[in-house]
């Protein structure tokens, strides 16, 4: 496959609006336009790792529930805009003219390097000019990375937080548990982000959670102990990590989530959320995550292994 700004296929189901990327191994990945957002990723036996409510809205200017969203100016409500900003609900382009990555971040790859740009609208609530640059890839094994890439265009600095929104499909949320946030302090979002350290040698569910655990490690594991899969989470540029799942009540008031799908889906976020990032003119800031869906026996290797892509 040619590498360049793009090395995928349209998908035919979705017309002119999604990119579908294959990799050598038979993982696939579909990527829409509306929202740059990854609404499918699915492992060469054709399973679906990612979560997609049967109730999601599909049609914009809302935002699909499930998959990855992007969101980006603002995370959660933590500010004037619309909850988790307007990215996840722009169209996005094709990037013609995507400044080279190195060749660790290209090579063997099936990717597409999509972009935002500053609207008139945007400008009337958030009043900065930026250029976003996603790069959303399938590596051989399968892994799905994206790397965003925030440039300030505009004269003044500017502040933003950040979220790969990421809705991982699950076999039953109480079997389900993750490690490597053990002791740590997290912000929790329903009690008016009270500070609080984790107590659990490992976080497992049984009741309501949205919590933003702060300077969390690059490596964290979600462990699926029906399915023995585990999802091996490795970020960069962003500190913090969001565990969100709203539980029976909650779901029920949600017109676009199943009453009963809340035990099918876990929200862990690769997140910048309890501090704002600040670019001066001409900065650029960079936030990587790559996920990879394995066999839990064989979860300790990727533990083991510093960094990512």
């Amino acid at each position: 496959m040619s590498m360049g700004r793009y090395a995928g296929s349209t998908d035919p189901e979705a017309g002119n609006g999604a990119v579908l990327l294959h990799s050598p191994t038979g993982a696939t990945a579909r990527v829409s336009l509306h929202g740059g957002q990854v609404v499918s990723w699915r492992n060469d036996r054709g399973d679906e790792l990612l979560f997609t409510s049967s109730k999601a809205i599909v049609k914009p200017p809302k935002a699909m529930r499930g998959g990855i969203p992007i969101c980006f100016p603002q995370f959660g409500n933590c500010g004037t805009l619309e909850r988790h900003g307007f990215a996840r609900n722009r169209m996005w382009s094709l990037d013609e003219e995507h400044p080279a990555l190195s060749r660790s971040d290209s090579g063997s790859k099936s990717f597409v390097d999509l972009i935002l740009k500053t609207s008139e609208e945007d400008l009337k609530s958030w009043p900065h000019s930026f250029e976003f640059r996603l790069r959303i890839s399938l590596t051989k094994d399968g892994d799905l990375s994206l790397v965003s890439r925030i440039r300030n265009v505009n004269g003044k600095p500017f502040s933003f937080s950040f979220a790969y929104h990421t809705y991982l499909s699950v076999s039953d949320i109480s079997e389900v548990r993750i490690e490597g946030l053990e002791t740590l302090d997290y912000l929790d979002n329903l009690s008016q982000r009270e500070r609080h350290t984790e107590q659990g040698d490992a976080i497992t569910f049984e009741s309501e959670v949205d919590r933003v655990y702060v300077s969390s490690p690059n490596v964290i594991a979600v462990l699926d102990h029906e399915k023995k899969r585990t999802f091996v989470i490795r970020k960069d540029g962003l500190p913090d990590t969001v565990v969100w799942n709203p539980w029976e009540k909650k779901a029920k008031t949600m017109a676009d989530f199943g009453d009963e799908e809340y035990k099918q889906t876990l929200c862990v976020d690769a997140a910048a959320a309890e501090r704002p990032i600040t670019l001066r003119p001409g900065e650029e800031w960079t936030g990587r995550l790559e996920l990879s869906a394995v066999p839990s026996t064989n979860c300790s290797d990727h533990l083991d292994q510093p960094g990512i892509m």
